[in-house]
């Protein structure tokens, strides 16, 4: 049976004569007939398993809208996949071009287990790296095929295709790895059918990794807001209240957590322990180290009233705690609040400073090196005799730092000049002075910083006042 193009069959008769020709005639007659049944028959099922094909494919992109949950929809894509290509299994990786990783979640009982592998490794990360559209007939036989897998899952890989995921500007998202086609090998019809809806695919990926980082961002908002409480309530919510001396604070957050700490410990009925640090960097890391310094201080504090044991027993556990990856600077004055005195001891930080109506500015240096970087640090104590009318400020390099927009410093210069100014008011009024110099300073400049700056003035016995945040 023919057409006029080939030979789609062949009619095999058998009888006891020969025929003559008029049968021969109604043979070939018969034989163009079904020739053109079969031709028909085929077109039918050709165009029965097109309208199948462009089913799945509208189905397929229902299934991709139907979900924002970026795990729901890894699946989703994996089970279209495989049901076009008739896939044992398959999986779907990613393309993180931050870290320059591949990954994609696998399923483990009830829980999915993140795998993440260099972009360029094996055979997804290869054409997650190049696009290439990767078969490989017999897994076994091919070199870049890992059998590990199927040692420790028991399953049997044998042909694997591979492709490249591409959004609608070509940038390639995610690779898709297909495994076992049910029946023989994969096609190049199989293939085409993924890489039509390629681009459907990567659309929802991205809306879904939209929407995730939309709610990450938000979880770490409020987990952000709720560090940032519990950090505040680490501080102290008042200063003290001592005769002759009048205290305030001044403490501005740049970020929500941050590594700037202070604290009053008062260690008996005329002695107080003033503690300002900074801790290096920024963020969570440096809250966390912030947090153990002021539970390491209050437990040290218990048990030991030298100011060089207390700094160095700091120094120590610090430097346990962060293997010496975050450091931190922090002074330590211990005010002898009757003889009207300070023993103190610089850590690397901000050197504090007494401005004294009519002298010189006293800069407090005496200490050592900062915290949390060596072992065997040594510390100098320093010591220093109040007059009425001295004004001490202890600020941490927030203050000090601030730029103006040619990046120039504020400096302990235009500090001292900004209390020198109203040496006259109350602790309170000081700290507002400073913090409207410095805001009107650094208008226009760049550098943002944590800003922490107590006040204590000396004034005559009996008016001491105190004022909280």
């Amino acid at each position: 049976m023919a057409d006029e193009s080939r030979t789609s069959g062949v009619l095999l008769l058998a009888a006891t004569e020969a025929a003559d020709e008029s049968q021969q005639a109604v043979f070939r007659l018969h034989a163009c007939l079904a020739a053109l049944a079969l031709h028909d028959s085929e077109c039918l099922a050709c165009i029965r398993h097109s309208v199948d094909r462009l089913q799945s494919m509208v189905e397929a992109s229902k299934v991709f809208n139907s979900t924002l949950d970026l795990s729901e929809l890894l699946g989703k894509i994996l089970d279209v996949a495989k049901t076009l290509t008739k896939a044992e299994r398959g999986t779907l990786f990613l393309v993180d071009e931050k870290r320059d990783e591949i990954w994609s979640l696998i399923a483990h009982g009830m829980e999915k287990e993140e795998i993440r592998l260099p972009r360029g490794r094996g055979i997804a990360g290869h054409v997650a790296v190049t696009g290439e559209v990767v078969y490989i007939p017999d897994a076994y036989a091919d070199p870049r095929f890992d059998p590990e897998v199927d040692k420790r899952t028991g399953f049997r890989t044998r042909n694997i295709l591979t492709l490249p995921i591409r959004d609608n500007a070509g940038k390639i998202v995610a690779a898709l790895q297909l495994l076992n086609k049910a029946e023989g090998h994969f096609t190049n019809e199989d293939t085409g059918a993924v890489l039509t809806l390629s681009g459907q695919m990567a659309m929802s990926l991205e809306n879904a990794q939209l929407h995730h980082d939309l709610l990450e961002k938000e979880r770490l908002e409020r987990e952000m807001a709720l560090a940032r409480g519990i950090q505040r309530s680490l501080l102290p919510e008042t200063t003290p209240v001592i005769p002759g001396f009048d205290l305030a604070v001044l403490n501005e957050p740049c970020f929500e957590v941050g590594g700037d700490y202070y604290d009053f410990l008062s260690l008996g009925p005329n002695t107080l322990l003033v503690v300002i640090a900074d801790v290096e960097g920024k963020g969570i890391s440096s809250a966390m180290v912030m947090s153990n310094l002021q539970a390491t201080l209050r437990a040290l504090v218990l048990h030991l009233h030298s100011l060089n044991d207390i700094a160095e027993s700091v120094n120590k556990m610090i430097l346990k705690d962060t293997r010496g990856e975050k450091y931190l600077t922090m002074f330590m004055g211990l005010i002898d609040t009757r003889r009207k005195a300070i023993h103190y001891i610089n850590c690397g930080h901000v050197p504090p400073v007494i401005v004294r109506p009519g002298s010189e500015p006293i800069p407090l240096t005496e200490g050592g090196m900062v915290i949390g970087l060596f072992e065997n640090a040594q510390f100098e104590r320093g010591h220093v005799k109040f007059q009425p009318g001295d004004i001490l400020l202890l600020c941490t390099d927030g203050i000090t730092e601030s730029m103006d927009a040619k990046d120039e410093e504020f400096g302990v210069g235009r500090l001292v000049e900004s209390v020198s100014q109203v040496p006259e008011r109350k602790a309170k009024e000081i700290v507002l002075k400073v913090c409207d110099d410095v805001t009107a300073y650094s208008r226009g400049g760049t550098h943002l910083d944590d800003k922490v700056m107590l006040a204590i003035k000396i004034v005559a016995e009996g008016t001491g006042t105190a004022w909280g945040q």
